[in-house]
């Protein structure tokens, strides 16, 4: 029974254990679950660890970081987490202090997941290397702030990025546009021995040695700098890279010097980043270390994306760009014009628009209600006025006498221009009768009569043959004619038309106006027939003012405007307004527009019509100066 017994109880414990070890497994395995689960949500943070190799607050390396910063979301929607570590290699740049370094990012990283190690600088780059080979194999990095030279050959597995490539050419270049006669080139800064961005530059400076007299104070503390820079010569440009420490003493930042040099020199001085303008320096070919950040940003959105990183190829970015300081400019009386094309000018004073748009906008709406009040009370009071002295009839009656003067304005032109040469016939006819009847004849006076007679008759058959080839399928006679003198002309004719109706005439005409290849009388009908319209256009209507006017606007181009302020075109009519039989007036024919386009055709032009822009109509057409192109038919019949 005891031995029983004990075998009892074992089986009773045996039971009980394993009734816990399937509980354990279950919880287990329900928070392996829940913690694959929390895995696959897509809502999760994207972690991105940035090591940046400069000390915090350095104003390029923070703008670096808030420009990659600035995305705050992947592509996915997926909030992104942004762990910044100001690593201060330069100060504390030892094994020692790397391998600590180390040590302290993997205790306070070690259990985070991190998707993207982003690296600023070389030395920066370095650090992410062998800080992902024992914590994080698999993360990709992407490098910035690197120049090529600097970096690690060949660049390691999973790793892209984006080189910057500073030259001191670049920097010859800016100081040449402002100092034209430059021929002594001031180096200023920390030697190039072991510079991030400078490694190059001191073989370009050995080159650049052959044409310009180098003066180098790199390296010198910043006491000894500042008289030196005080007596430079006129043809001489400081030439500034950076100052950290001197061997006397260490700044903050680069920045931190660069006021101190400034004060004292009396030559301007060239800077290549964009946080030295308005530091000092007057400008140049600057690196922007926000299009820097931006471009590094775009690169480590495409990682998050899923691209392979050792897939995207590494390329050198393009963030130079021309800047200046205004308040330099000023300083050293140099003009905006003398800087390269797309230059970006900064700290100018805000104008009067700027500073008080606000205020202005407002006093301009306030001027234009009040101008627009007067205006619609005066309109008011002249329409209540005019329409207790007018009738309707008379109204009537008034315009059906408008519209049959317009209609023989023409004949009345043509019928002047005629009679002039037949005047001159009848008089060079009554002379030669009068030299040949004389007692002594005299052949030479009268012979000289009958050429003014040949030539008066010449004259009268040009202008009757000009007007049979207007309704004829034949071409008129070209000759080189002043559409200026056209204009006056039809002015003259319509004069009496105009001071009756009360129209304010407004001409601007282009007195350098080429001539045109064109016939006289053809273009005088055109002209006279959209003086008209304008005339007829606006008797219903105050205030009332014809503007013509001639000008070049485009090359080769003879342009002619005459614009009224009359009932206007309704819209839906424009594309119609040139046909043949189509009209908007009451008594009126429909063909004066037709013969308008016909002529305008046939002499290599073209006529179109437009809405004002508050009342009325603009008809406007073009002529080529001095055409060769033969006229066609002028119109149908």
């Amino acid at each position: 029974m005891k031995c029983n017994k004990r075998n009892c109880v074992s089986s009773e414990i045996g039971s009980k254990q394993s009734g816990r070890m399937s509980a354990v497994i279950l919880v287990w395995s329900v928070a392996c679950f829940v913690s694959s689960a929390a895995w696959a949500d897509p809502l999760l943070s994207r972690s991105v660890l940035v090591l940046d190799q400069s000390a915090p607050l350095r104003p390029w390396s923070s703008t670096i970081i808030a420009a990659v910063q600035s995305s705050k979301s992947d592509k996915s929607g997926n909030p992104i987490s942004y762990h910044v570590e100001h690593l201060d290699l330069f100060g504390f740049g030892k094994r020692q202090y790397d391998d600590n370094l180390r040590t302290h990012l993997s205790d306070k990283y070690g259990g985070k997941l991190i998707d993207v190690i982003l690296s600023i600088g070389p030395s920066a780059l370095d650090f992410a290397v062998k800080l992902r080979a024992t914590e994080w194999p698999a993360v990709p990095i992407v490098f910035t702030a690197v120049s090529e030279a600097s970096a690690p050959h060949p660049i390691p597995p999973k790793t892209t990025g984006i080189f910057v490539q500073k030259t001191f050419a670049n920097m010859v270049k800016a100081a040449r546009t402002i100092i034209p006669n430059l021929k002594r080139l001031v180096l200023v800064g920390n030697p190039f021995e072991g510079a991030v961005y400078y490694p190059q530059f001191a073989k370009e400076i050995l080159e650049l040695s052959r044409e310009f007299e180098i003066i180098d104070l790199m390296g010198l503390p910043v006491t000894e700098i500042r008289p030196r820079v005080a007596a430079l010569p006129p043809d001489s440009s400081v030439f500034y890279f950076g100052i950290n420490a001197d061997p006397e003493r260490k700044y903050a930042t680069a920045l931190e010097a660069l006021p101190l040099i400034a004060e004292t020199s009396n030559r301007p001085i060239v800077g290549d980043a964009e946080t030295g303008v308005g530091a000092g320096v007057v400008g140049g070919f600057v690196l922007s270390p926000g299009e820097i950040g931006r471009h590094a940003g775009r690169l480590v959105m495409r990682v998050l994306d899923g691209e392979d990183a050792s897939n995207i190829p590494v390329t050198t970015g393009t963030a130079l760009k021309p800047m200046f300081d205004w308040r330099q400019l000023q300083k050293w009386n140099i003009s905006e014009s003398m800087l390269p094309m797309g230059s970006e000018v900064r700290f100018r004073p805000l104008g009067m628009w700027e500073q008080y748009s606000a205020r202005i906008l407002a006093a301009c709406v306030a001027l234009l209600f009040q101008t627009t009040l007067i205006c619609w009370l005066v309109y008011e009071n002249r329409r209540r006025h005019l329409a207790e002295v007018r009738s309707r009839s008379a109204m009537a009656e008034l315009t059906h006498m408008n519209r049959r003067m317009a209609a023989g304005q023409l004949s009345a032109s043509l019928t002047h221009e005629v009679n002039q040469p037949l005047v001159a016939i009848v008089t060079r006819a009554s002379a030669a009768l009068r030299w040949l009847r004389a007692e002594n004849p005299n052949v030479e006076r009268a012979e000289a009569s009958l050429e003014g007679i040949l030539v008066a008759g010449h004259r009268a058959g040009d202008i009757v043959a000009s007007v049979r080839a207007m309704f004829k399928k034949e071409a008129p006679r070209k000759a080189s004619t002043d559409t200026n003198q056209i204009i006056r002309t039809v002015l003259s004719i319509v004069r009496v038309e105009l001071q009756k109706n009360n129209i304010d005439l407004q001409t601007q005409l282009d007195e350098h106006l080429p001539p045109v290849q064109g016939d006289k009388v053809q273009l005088q009908q055109v002209v006279l027939n959209l003086v008209m319209n304008g005339i007829e256009a606006m008797h219903s209507v105050r205030p009332r003012v014809l503007k013509v006017q001639t000008d070049q606007a485009k090359p080769g181009l003879v342009h002619v405007l005459v614009e009224d302020t009359g009932t206007g075109i309704d819209s839906s009519k424009l594309h119609q307004i040139f046909e043949p039989l189509f009209t908007t007036k009451a008594t009126g024919m429909g063909m004066g527009l037709a013969i308008c386009q016909s002529i305008i055709e046939s002499h290599g032009g073209r006529i179109c019509v437009s809405p004002a822009v508050t009342r009325g109509a603009i008809f406007e057409f073009e002529l080529p100066i001095n055409t060769a192109s033969e006229l066609g038919g002028v119109m149908a019949a």
